[in-house]
């Protein structure tokens, strides 16, 4: 089974399977290490990471290929990749899903902001025409060349349009090729449990440490149905915090020592970046 059977049977599953952002591929590793089943490649995180900015459109195709090309080579587990916008129209959606296609994602996410976009849980979000953003999908469906490569249709028009639309807008999403369905943003407990029985096609439901959505815990989501549940930056909200320790030590006492806790060990840190593997083919080769 391949990377995107396999992600699409843990989808329809739709047992709450939790799915950590990276933003790289060493937090690709860790998190593949660490045994989750599925990985999303985040467009925050590599815009938080990368630019040091925040997520308001600044990552281009070029940024979210590069990346999922490197995550790819890192872990064999599947890959959901975030499109943002799908960078222009639907002429432009065609060109982002081959190339990320090609680059290995398994599935990518494509949303109906306006360009440029932001992060779903800012203020101030537009969205474009629910017949322009249904194109989009059309042409998403319609460009992918492995049948098995699944699209993600987020709406972020609950909070410009309502709850209602969006969900009017998440069923129109299915009807032009959408697999998996992703209604952003959210703001009350009921609607995250009534999106389920609202929407036949497998969801999406977003946990945002510190977001507008009220959290709920996976095994609560799976029970109400939901095949994935999204933590897309909780590596990097933990990856920062344990820095600003880790430094904060560093600057007050002058010294950081392994034994401090507050880093990972030198030699977990080589068997996470595989370096007993890269020996093994020095030795051979050499």
């Amino acid at each position: 089974m391949n990377t995107k059977q396999r992600l699409k049977q843990l989808v329809e599953a739709r047992n709450g399977l939790i799915v950590p952002g990276a933003f790289n591929a060493l937090s690709a590793r860790v998190i593949a290490d660490l045994g989750f089943q599925a990985i999303y490649v985040t467009g925050a995180g590599v815009t938080n990471m990368w630019f040091g900015m925040p997520d308001q459109g600044f990552m281009g195709l070029h940024e979210i290929a590069e990346h999922t090309a490197r995550i790819r080579d890192a872990v064999d587990v599947p890959l959901i990749v975030d499109a943002d916008t799908g960078f222009g129209n639907a002429l432009n959606v065609v060109h982002t899903v081959r190339t990320l296609e090609r680059a290995g994602a398994d599935c990518i996410q494509l949303e109906d902001q306006v360009t440029p976009k932001r992060c779903g849980h800012f203020a101030g979000k537009e969205v474009i025409s629910a017949e322009e953003a249904v194109g989009k999908i059309k042409a998403a469906a319609d460009a992918r060349r492995d049948p098995g490569f699944l699209i993600m249709a987020r709406t972020d028009a609950a909070a410009t349009h309502g709850f209602e639309a969006a969900v009017e807008r998440a069923q129109k999403f299915a009807e032009a090729g959408a697999d998996i369905l992703f209604v952003e943003a959210v703001t009350r407990a009921e609607e995250v449990r009534a999106l389920p029985q609202r929407l036949a096609k497998p969801q999406l439901m977003n946990m945002v440490i510190g977001g507008k959505t009220p959290i709920f815990n996976a095994e609560q989501l799976g029970e109400l149905g939901y095949g994935i549940v999204l933590y897309a930056n909780a590596a990097l909200q933990g990856a920062v915090a344990g820095m600003q320790k880790a430094l904060t030590v560093l600057r007050d006492e002058k010294e950081v020592q392994e034994s401090s806790g507050l880093v990972t060990p030198f030699a977990e840190r080589q068997l996470l970046v595989g370096k007993p593997a890269w020996d093994a083919l020095e030795k051979r080769y050499g």
